[in-house]
């Protein structure tokens, strides 16, 4: 007689979420995945994990719905186990969607590191931090150009960001600009994988990572693994790097999964430390080694570099800032803001001003500053963009989104971006553990 297969919902935002379901549920016949959640993210909701993509067991696909009804779903379908598989929310956020499943009457899981990474056949360096934010992509883009010209050949594999056709996107490789308009990229992808491209990287994402890493392998000598929200890597690292931001001392260990990241850290970098006071670099340093004792630490700056500082001098501006930093990441502002106040620009408060679809955001993150999240998962949310772009009665627009925003949308407004970059602050620094790392590999 057939045992009944132990029915499961994967409360999601459309990345870890697929992941842990193709390591650890795909394949397993006793259990039988009823539904994704999905939250965070706008536009998950209503799709389905395709068949293609789900396995044998699921012949129709999986439904992705909102996480508004996980009570529904356990009750319509006596739910056994709630798998929590999304990152960058506080501790007390992921407890409370546990009492709502321990309520309903299922149990409440977290997948750990051993049962869901990959363990690829080259040797790996992890990017990750406690917080959104943090400043992970130019300390990839560095640790990119150190491998380089240590003559490694180096693959980029980028946190899933499946916003699109999942089938489509099982597997993505990226080596030019190119290749992100033929994937109809959203502005948040493009934000993380355009300055990889042209820092010269080839980058490698999608939804099933297995697959992703067969396929990086085959063409480098090393992974280095960019990690997106304060996630831990689908990777097994062999060398494993964690960001702390000194501009928020408070949030070393507050939120999931970056308080286990942070405990799993090789190397800690303390990050932003040109930009925060010398008793909030103190005070972020000594949490964080309260929290991991044995980890090397280094300190780093995040440099802001105007492209053009007079064009903005004594001008009224509109400061557009990197999306997720200021929704997912908490922060009010961001780089822009700093570099448009330093270049004696009178900020325009673009609020009042705002699209539909950009007010939604406003009031959805009501800790959001004077400042426009260039904010764009779907083409109504770009085109929102555009138009609040254009009614906020500015002179100039300060970008300090990681792409080229005037290359991507209509903006009637000169645009000045703003760049930034890591910088050592120490020696031997980042660098150093990079090399004692290379060095131990070929001992």
């Amino acid at each position: 007689m057939t045992q009944p297969r132990t029915r499961v919902v994967i409360l999601g935002a459309g990345g870890r979420d697929f992941h842990d379901f193709n390591r650890v549920f795909r394949d397993d016949p006793t259990v039988e995945v009823v539904a994704f959640t999905a939250t965070q993210i706008p536009g998950i909701a209503g799709r389905r994990y395709p068949p293609e993509l789900a396995g044998s067991h699921y012949p129709e696909g999986i439904p992705i719905v909102a996480e508004a009804e996980l009570e529904a779903l356990c009750r319509r379908h006596a739910i056994e186990r709630v798998v929590f598989a999304y990152s960058d929310v506080p501790h007390a956020h992921v407890m409370h969607l546990a009492s709502r499943a321990l309520a309903a009457g299922a149990d409440f899981e977290l997948p750990g590191p051993a049962a869901t990474q990959v363990v690829a056949g080259v040797p790996v360096i992890a990017v990750s931090a406690v917080r959104t934010g943090c400043g992970k992509s130019q300390t990839a883009r560095y640790l990119s150009r150190l491998l380089r010209d240590a003559g490694r050949r180096v693959a980029v594999i980028r946190h899933p960001m499946p916003y699109g056709d999942l089938s489509r996107q099982a597997v993505q490789r990226f080596a030019a600009r190119a290749d992100l308009d033929a994937a109809a990229c959203t502005i948040e992808e493009r934000e993380e994988y355009e300055p990889h491209l042209v820092a010269g990287n080839v980058v490698f994402a999608g939804v099933d990572y297995a697959r992703i890493v067969e396929r990086a392998q085959a063409e480098a000598d090393l992974i280095l693994w960019d990690g997106g929200n304060n996630d831990f890597p689908f990777l097994r690292p062999d060398l494993h790097i964690v960001l702390v931001d000194a501009l928020r001392p408070g949030q070393v260990a507050s939120h999931h999964p970056g308080e286990a990241v942070l405990r799993m850290a090789d190397v800690i970098v303390v990050a932003k430390c040109d930009a925060a006071s010398v008793e909030a670099v103190e005070q972020v340093t000594s949490a964080a080694r309260a929290v991991n004792p044995h980890a090397a630490i280094v300190r780093a700056a995040s440099p802001v570099r105007l492209d053009d500082g007079e064009t903005v001098r004594g001008r009224r501006v509109l400061v557009v800032e990197d999306g997720p930093t200021l929704t997912h990441g908490g922060m009010p502002w961001g780089a822009g803001h700093v570099a448009a106040l330093r270049a004696g620009a009178q900020l325009v408060d673009p609020r009042p001003y705002a699209a539909p679809g950009l007010r939604e955001a406003f009031a959805a993150y009501p800790h959001i500053g004077p400042v426009l999240p260039a904010l764009g998962y779907s083409p109504a949310q770009v085109e929102a963009l555009r138009q609040s772009i254009a009614a906020t009665p500015a002179d100039v627009v300060v970008a300090a989104t990681p792409i080229d925003l005037a290359a991507l949308i209509e903006i009637d407004k000169p645009v000045v971006r703003v760049r930034y970059e890591f910088a050592e602050m120490e020696v031997p620094g980042l660098v150093g553990a990079v090399r004692d790392f290379l060095a131990c590999l070929q001992a």
